[in-house]
Formats: structure tokens, C-alpha cells, sequence
């Protein structure tokens, strides 16, 4: 399974919000639902060598394009209060945890969308009136706030008819309301809405660590790997962050500087390995090196970028002393993996 002559991937070129979100957990009764998310049951090594390489490699072909197209793209809508939010909803309706990151994606997908569509229409109607704010840029603005809620239950509807488990629970919108809503998002992102996510690579990773013959069993990783992947998506921002600044070793990036670091966030490969990394160094410590050395073979991705996301991860979960800081390397690998990505002094 692994590929020696793979090319190495290294260098990487408000307040008032109790007031919306807790009430949508409930049903129309006011009785809320028991919050028991069902156990993955993911098995390992029951699929042909041949089909694992095939769905790597799809994967990977995936990954490159959603990198490449993340260049230039402004916003992100990862927020933790958001993901949360997504998260208790998709537990509440005990779906399963596959759901949840596919609906997290799909509503990136669209807001980042409908956020451009509004930042074009008012730079048309401002170069032809010459004024200085668009009375247009306000009424759409206030629209995309005012559906944001709804937007985001659209999503995780759809995301759960992909995974065939559609809950038809008590809503404070319509049936009309929400089949419209739905029928928004999916026209605005061309029904392309089986969208890859993290935990598919994570899987994916797994699978073909337990035909490399990887000391630690996939099925002892992926309880932890789905706990961690949880973290990433609730600490978006931060442990990217602290990933920015390693990388230009700078503690206050410019905005082209963090411009350039969108398509490292979108590298779900690279976020797999991390995660992967950061589980064995939990589970066993002793192995982590093996685990990393795995990693890099399968996917090319530098061992210095695997070891720097996972020490991100653990430092924002346990704290600990973690494999970035005890390995032989110069301090902030990451800096020159990830710098070609995000620095830039023009």
C-alpha cells in the first residue's frame, strides 16, 4: 500500500446569541429530544486492497482540487458557536457523527457563496451610482442573518438524506419554509452537496494504516480520532491560527498572509494525518514515530507537517507535552512546510 516514489508534499505551497440557538434543540412541545449519538460502526480491513488504493487515491485527487480552489476565497463560517450548534442538533436527532461534519461543510460551502453573490451585487450597484455604501449590501445582509438559523437546519436536513436518515421533528419554521430553504441551498451550490469531509480521509487513513501494518490497531485510533476531530472543528480558528503563526513565526500575520493560509485549511488530508498523529500520541506514545513515518509514506505529506499539527491539536486539547516539541527538529517545523503558503512580505 505504501508508495515510495510518491512525491513528497513539502514544502505546502454577539452577545445576544443565547437568544436564538438553544431554543431550536427543542421540539414544539418544549421537550427536548434525549442526546444519544449513535456508536460508529465502522469496520476495518473488510474491504480489498485494491478498493482501498482506488478510494485513497480519489480522495487525495479530491483534496488537491478543494486546495486549489480555496485559493483567494474570503470567509469562513466554521465559527465554534456555529459547529455547536450543528453538533448538539445532529446529536439531539441522534444522527450519526458522519452527518454532522458533512453538514458543517455544506453550510461553509454556502454561506462563503451567498456572502460573494452579495459582496458582487453591491460593487455593480456602487460603481454605478458612485455612493459609498449600497442600500442594497444592508437589505441582503439583514436577509442572510435573518435565515442564517433556518439556513443552517437546511443543511443538516440535507446532509442527513445523504446519510438516509431523515428526521421529520418539530420545527419553529414551516414545511414550506424548509423545503424552500433546502431547495436554496442546493441550487446555490448546483446540488453538489455529497460533499468529502474530514472524517472520510480520517477513515479512509485508518484503513490503510491497518494494511501497512501499523503497531496501533485502527480500531483503538478511532473513538480518539473522532474526539479530536470534534475539537478541530469546535477550535477551528484557534489551532489554525497558532498553525499561521508557526508558519511565518510572527505573532501578528498580515491579512494577505492569513489570505494564503485558506487552502491549508481546507487540506483535509493533512488534517486527517494530524488528527491520526495526535490519537496515537495519546493512545501510545512509544509508536507515535512509527505512526508519523506511516503517515508521510502514504500520503506525502511532510513528517514535519504531520508532527506540527498534531502538537496544534493536543496543545488546544490536553496541554500536554506533546510530540512537536520532543522530536530532534528545529523549533517550528512548520515554518518551512507550511511558509510557501501563508508568508508573504509583499
Amino acid at each position: 500500500m505504501e508508495d515510495s516514489g510518491k512525491k513528497q508534499r513539502g514544502p505546502v505551497s454577539g452577545s445576544n446569541e443565547q437568544s436564538w440557538w438553544p431554543k431550536r434543540l427543542l421540539n414544539m412541545d418544549g421537550a427536548a429530544r434525549p442526546r444519544v449519538t449513535p456508536v460508529s460502526d465502522f469496520q476495518f480491513g473488510a474491504v480489498a486492497t485494491e478498493t482501498i488504493e482506488d478510494s485513497l487515491l480519489h480522495l487525495a485527487q479530491q483534496n488537491e482540487r478543494a486546495v486549489q480552489e480555496a485559493a483567494g476565497r474570503m470567509g469562513s463560517f466554521r465559527e465554534t458557536r456555529i459547529v455547536e450548534f450543528v453538533f448538539l442538533l445532529s446529536e439531539q436527532w441522534c444522527l450519526e457523527k458522519s452527518v454532522s461534519y458533512q453538514a458543517v461543510e455544506i453550510l461553509e460551502r454556502f454561506m462563503v457563496k451567498q456572502a460573494e453573490k452579495i459582496c458582487r451585487q453591491a460593487a455593480v450597484q456602487l460603481s454605478s451610482n458612485g455612493k459609498t455604501e449600497s442600500p442594497t449590501w444592508r437589505v441582503l445582509r439583514e436577509q442572510l442573518f435573518s435565515k442564517f438559523v433556518l439556513r443552517l437546519v437546511s443543511c443538516v436536513q440535507l446532509a442527513s438524506k445523504l446519510s438516509f436518515h431523515y428526521k421529520a421533528l418539530g420545527y419553529l419554521y414551516t414545511k414550506e419554509e424548509l423545503l424552500e430553504s433546502e431547495l436554496d441551498v442546493l441550487k446555490s451550490l448546483n446540488f453538489q452537496i455529497n460533499l468529502p469531509t474530514p472524517l472520510a480521509y480520517v477513515e479512509m487513513l485508518l484503513e490503510v494504516l491497518g494494511y501497512n501494518g501499523c503497531l496501533v490497531p485502527a480500531t483503538q485510533l478511532h473513538p480518539t480520532c473522532l474526539t479530536l476531530l470534534d475539537l478541530v472543528y469546535l477550535l477551528h480558528e484557534p489551532i489554525y491560527d497558532s498553525l499561521l503563526r508557526a508558519a511565518i513565526e510572527n505573532s501578528t500575520p498580515s491579512q494577505l498572509q492569513g489570505e494564503k493560509f485558506i487552502s491549508v485549511k481546507e487540506d483535509f488530508m493533512l488534517l486527517a494525518a494530524g488528527i491520526i498523529a495526535a490519537s496515537a500520541f495519546i493512545q501510545t506514545r512509544e509508536c507515535w514515530s512509527q505512526v508519523v513515518g506511516h503517515l508521510q509514506s502514504i500520503t506525502g505529506i511532510a513528517s514535519e507537517s504531520i508532527a506540527e499539527f498534531s502538537y496544534a491539536i493536543l496543545t488546544h486539547s490536553v496541554g500536554a507535552s506533546t510530540p512537536g516539541r520532543q522530536q530532534p527538529v528545529p523549533p517550528h517545523p512548520a515554518a518551512r512546510v507550511l511558509r510557501a503558503a501563508a508568508s508573504s512580505n509583499t
